[in-house]
């Protein structure tokens, strides 16, 4: 009797799902024994993993960094590729540009006496969130949100210092309310590590659970699309099948009733069509599976488990957005500009500046000598930006670099001699994209570790040690969960590594 291959068919050809599918097809002999198949809604593989080019430069659409080198398992695959080597121009190649120039509202050069302080307290209260060694501050008991610690710690610095309400010479800017414009710059900064569009929602325990690797943190100079190709290049043809769009999955429950003995879990696709499989690894985003849980239609029948569905909407998922722009030819080379606004709702803010613009932080080349500027939203602002034109943005960011440099009262750099113009815009729009709904998660408040440990928990549950009903039917990967490594590329490789390798165990056919 000839005994058939079990299926395992994962959904997304993203970073996990690739790692998976490369894991399970590569283990000795496991290819004649398991069947895999890739399935992926989108016309591509990489899943929020795609490298692009703008006017001549390689650039992100998504995943940018690898964040630390030593242990990173992206560094790794990019040295065996030769991926971190390049004769073409590529975003941060030069890991580092200048000093920054830091301009407030109004055109005033803020110098490093101003900048650097405020820097400082900001870098020392998210060492101390963060856990690091050797960092103190004084008792943490009640922060809920790293936001609130934050305007803690705000508060506690100017309680320790003179009373300083000077206007230091510039219009409409007192000292107290310039460095509460320079921490909230620092703030919108961390907005864009997280994805959490008001730091008030960002747990402030789990933070010191998130893991760094050691080691600079650097861009891939062949682009980050290599590592995935790298992966997807040992599957056969016809493995990865793409614009196949999984709108249901059925699942049996552990109680073993009603349950196909053949293939106990059935996919359901947008063209109608069907395919069953053993085992299902889905790799979808937090945000696909959020809008899958609250959908009427329902991604999953019979509904995920309520501690799943629980996990699913405590934790963030959050969007980030960048914005690239062209400067117009003829220009000196731009500053790595850092911008301090007055807050939204102040009555001495310039009104031409558009809201959206009042929570970036910066402006910077892509490497020094670029003509390639590149910006940072999160939160409302990252979806505001979805919706513009490249017009209104062109209009807008015309409007802030003239208030900026052009007005500045130190004719920074000469850019106060022309107009500064921009030619293109190329931004990303991961919030209305229907395959992700958004960047990547983070912990918020009310949330915690443990809701990323349940987003990977298999399905059924077998703890009951029930015969009857096929064991690991769904099981799940992605960054959103992975306990210490959320939010990363690397965190989706681990998590696709670790259900690919859950597999091999089931089946006593362990090579790790």
């Amino acid at each position: 009797m000839v005994t058939k291959k079990p299926k395992v068919v994962i959904i997304g050809a993203g970073m996990a799902g690739l790692t998976a599918a490369n894991k399970l097809y590569t283990s000795a002999g496991c290819k004649e024994f398991i069947e895999v198949c890739v399935v992926e809604g989108g016309d591509r593989i990489g899943g929020r993993i795609i490298t692009s080019e703008f006017v001549g430069s390689r650039i992100e659409m998504g995943a940018t960094w690898i964040h630390g080198i030593g242990g990173s398992p992206v560094y790794k695959i990019a040295q065996e590729i030769n991926s971190l080597h390049s004769d073409k121009p590529w975003e941060c190649m030069d890991e580092f540009l200048d000093e920054p120039l830091t301009i407030a509202e109004g055109g005033y050069h803020l110098n490093s006496s101003l900048v650097d302080p405020i820097c400082n307290l900001f870098k020392k209260l998210m060492d101390f969130a963060q856990g690091k060694p050797h960092v103190q501050f004084p008792s943490s008991n009640g922060n809920l949100s790293i936001g609130s610690f934050l305007r803690k710690g705000l508060d506690a610095y100017w309680g320790s210092i003179k009373e300083q309400e000077e206007t230091l010479g510039f219009d409409n800017w007192k000292r107290k309310s310039l460095e509460e414009g320079i921490f909230a710059m620092l703030e919108n900064t961390q907005r864009t590590y997280t994805s959490a569009g008001d730091l008030e929602t960002l747990d402030f325990n789990a933070e010191s659970e998130y893991r760094m690797f050691p080691g600079k943190e650097i861009t891939i100079a062949k682009g980050y699309s290599t590592i995935v190709e790298s992966l997807a290049s040992v599957l056969p043809d016809g493995m990865i099948q793409l614009g196949r769009k999984v709108t249901k999955i059925e699942w049996q429950p552990d109680d073993g009733e009603n349950c196909d003995v053949i293939k106990p879990v059935k996919i359901h696709f947008c063209d109608g069509s069907i395919m069953y499989a053993d085992h299902v690894i889905v790799t979808v985003s937090l945000g696909v599976l959020k809008q899958g849980i609250h959908n009427n239609t329902g991604m999953f029948s019979p509904p995920l488990p309520r501690f799943k569905t629980e996990a699913i909407s405590r934790l963030g998922f959050g969007v980030v957005n960048k914005l690239f722009l062209q400067l117009s030819p003829n220009r000196d080379e731009f500053p790595n500009l850092q911008m301090v606004f007055h807050q939204s709702d102040s009555k001495l803010r310039h009104r031409r500046i558009p809201w959206w613009m009042r929570r970036t932080a910066s402006l910077c080349p892509i490497y020094g000598t670029s003509n390639v500027l590149l910006s940072w939203f999160a939160g409302k602002e990252a979806l505001e930006v979805e919706s513009l034109s490249d017009e209104e943005i062109i209009d807008g960011f015309s409007t802030v670099i003239s208030d900026l440099l052009e007005n500045s009262k130190n004719k920074c750099n000469g850019h106060a001699d022309s107009a500064i113009k921009f030619d293109k815009v190329l931004k990303t729009k991961w919030a209305t994209d229907p395959l992700f709904l958004g960047s990547y998660s983070y912990v918020a408040v009310g949330s915690s570790g443990d809701d990323l440990d349940s987003m990977a928990e298999p399905l059924p549950k077998t703890n009951n040690h029930d015969l009857n009903s096929p064991q690991l039917q769904i099981l799940f990967a992605g960054e959103a969960t992975h306990r210490t490594h959320y939010s990363t590329t690397h965190g989706a490789y681990f998590s696709g590594l670790r259900e690919a390798n859950r597999l091999l165990q089931h089946y006593k056919y362990i090579d790790i």
